[in-house]
Formats: C-alpha cells, structure tokens, sequence
C-alpha cells in the first residue's frame, strides 16, 4: 500500500475505506451486512495496509460511527489507523460543533478524531464560528486535524484563514474520471501547499466498475435516482468504459481498480471508495500498486473528456421514465 508524502501524525494510504453504507438504508445491504459484513471489511482493509477509514454523524443518523469504531476496536484500536469523520452542518456554530464532535468521539470509541471535516458549507453560518468549534476540539484534543468537505477551493482557502494560521489539512469532494472539476485549480493547489484532496464516489457510483450498461443498469439503492445510469449515459459512457477495460488488460486488472489508479496516480489524493465486501476491499486495495504510464493516464482522462451525460434538470424526464 503506498501512502501519501505529507506530514501527519499517521501515514495516510492512497486508498481508503469510505463506510456510508455501513447502518445506511439508503444502500439496501440489509442488516447482515451492518451486523457482520462490514466488520470483516474493516479488518481485511487493516491487513491490506488501508490506514484512512472515513464515516459521518448523518450516515446513518450514528450508526456508521458506532459500527466502524467498534470494528477498528475488535480489529487492533486506532492507534495506527486515521478515523475521519464529519460533523452536519445544520447549524454549525462553535458551540454546536464542538458538542457533536465530542458527540461523535464517543460514537467512535476514540479519545481523538485524527480528522474532523465539516460536511458541506453552510449558506447562512459563516465558516469563522465553524471553525472556532474546531479550533476548540483541537485545544483539548478531541480532535487533531480539521478538514472539509464539498467546499470550493476559494470557501477551502478562506476557511483557513479563519483558523488563525492552522492549516485545514483535506478537502472531500466528488472526484472521479467523470467528476473532474478538482483537477482545475483545487489539486494543484493542494498539491504545491500540502494539502489533500479526498476524492468520494471515486468509481461514480458504480458506473466506472464496468459492471453496468445500457441493458443492465442498477434497479436499488441510492443509484436509481442517479442520472449517470439512464440508459442514454451508459451508451454515451461506452467508450470509457471500453478503455478502462483495455487499460485493465494491460496490467491485469478490472476497469474498477483503472478508475481508482488514475486518481491516485496524482499527488495528494486519496480516493475513499465504499465496500460492499470484503472482496470488494480486497479489489480496491490492490488498485494502489497499480502504476499507470502517463500515456495510459493521458488517454483515460481524454476519453473521460469527451463523455457528455445528461444531467441536472434535462435528466428528469428519464429518471421519472426509468422509475415508471
């Protein structure tokens, strides 16, 4: 497993371990999966070389904190291990942040989160008493880095700037070969500065597994409200998918770890995919020693490039088609 070069109490390792599923209903893995699944997930990820395990107060309304702290706990503690979490930004003043984050610690089982992000930008709270809370946290130790996540890179950078000169260590967003927009400007400034970029749906969801296509999409779970599955998107997205899985044939691999390997064949990424099993796990894991050529990371990005799904307001009609 490689880790990223950057200096932090624990080695962070370029693939993590994202546990929304974990006590989600939204996934539809039922309750063996929160009941035994996902503690064999978490311990095999361990003995993969998997360091960064990231979950949230709202997945799971707790339940995901509860079931990963208690996995790490059956599994070796935390002491070598980076637990993130997220506080939801309902109203996140400092008082409010600090009393979930303390809120949070106890879910997990731990003394100190190694990262605590703030889950989305709030609208209306400005980040200077947001980050006040955490400033706290980090006094008295509850928590050691503070991040965020869905933040722009100006909001990022400004947010910062409310800490008083102590950094925000990590931005999580949505990045994948079909979500590129961190590529612009946030990745390379994270990357000149020593930030990081935790890049979520690395795989999309699902549609850069290969798994899916025209005429077999996913009919459960969260993916059937996503746009990215209509059949028109899985036709468009046919030539990506087809180089993925040349690409995989090179090094032997599934278009699933190619999607994964191109993320982190940039600096200061960590890419936060879920598991459905330990399979799964085993799969993402082995996407880190996979070391693209630039020639095959060019091609994969220019095949990304030109892949135009609907979305937003004109996917409609068809979600509500795919629905009926």
């Amino acid at each position: 497993m490689r880790h990223l070069d950057i200096s932090t109490a624990k080695p962070w390792s370029v693939i993590g371990l994202g546990t929304w599923q974990f006590g989600s209903r939204e996934w539809g893995y039922g309750t063996d999966y929160a009941d035994g699944e996902a503690a064999r997930i978490v311990a095999r990820a361990r003995e993969l070389g998997i360091t960064v395990f990231d979950t949230a107060e709202i997945y799971g309304f707790g339940r995901s904190e509860r079931i990963l702290g208690k996995a790490l706990a059956d599994s070796g503690g935390t002491d070598d291990v980076v637990v993130a979490s997220k506080v939801f930004p309902v109203l996140p003043t400092a008082a409010i942040v600090e009393q979930r984050g303390v809120a949070s610690a106890q879910r997990l089982g731990v003394r100190t989160i190694d990262l605590y992000q703030v889950h989305q930008p709030n609208p209306v709270v400005g980040d200077s008493t947001t980050m006040r809370g955490m400033q706290a946290l980090r006094d008295v130790g509850v928590v050691d880095e503070v991040g965020v996540s869905n933040y722009t890179l100006k909001r990022w950078q400004r947010a910062e700037g409310a800490m008083g000169g102590r950094r925000i260590l990590s931005n999580q967003v949505q990045f994948s070969l079909v979500s590129r927009a961190p590529m612009a400007e946030m990745l390379p400034w994270a990357t000149r500065t020593g930030h990081v970029v935790m890049a979520y749906s690395p795989l999309a969801q699902g549609l850069l597994s290969g798994r899916y296509g025209a005429d077999h999409r996913p009919t459960g779970g969260v993916r059937a409200t996503n746009a990215m599955f209509l059949p028109e998107n899985m036709a468009a997205a046919g030539p990506l998918l087809d180089l993925l899985r040349d690409v995989g044939s090179a090094h032997d691999a599934s278009p699933a770890q190619i999607a994964l390997a191109w993320l982190v064949h940039f600096p200061n990424v960590v890419a936060i995919p879920g598991a459905s099993s330990v399979a799964q796990v085993e799969s993402n894991a082995a996407a880190a020693d996979i070391r693209l050529t630039d020639e095959q990371h060019s091609a994969l990005t220019a095949a990304a490039e030109a892949f135009h799904p609907t979305t937003g307001m004109s996917a409609i009609p068809g979600l509500v088609r795919a629905r009926r």
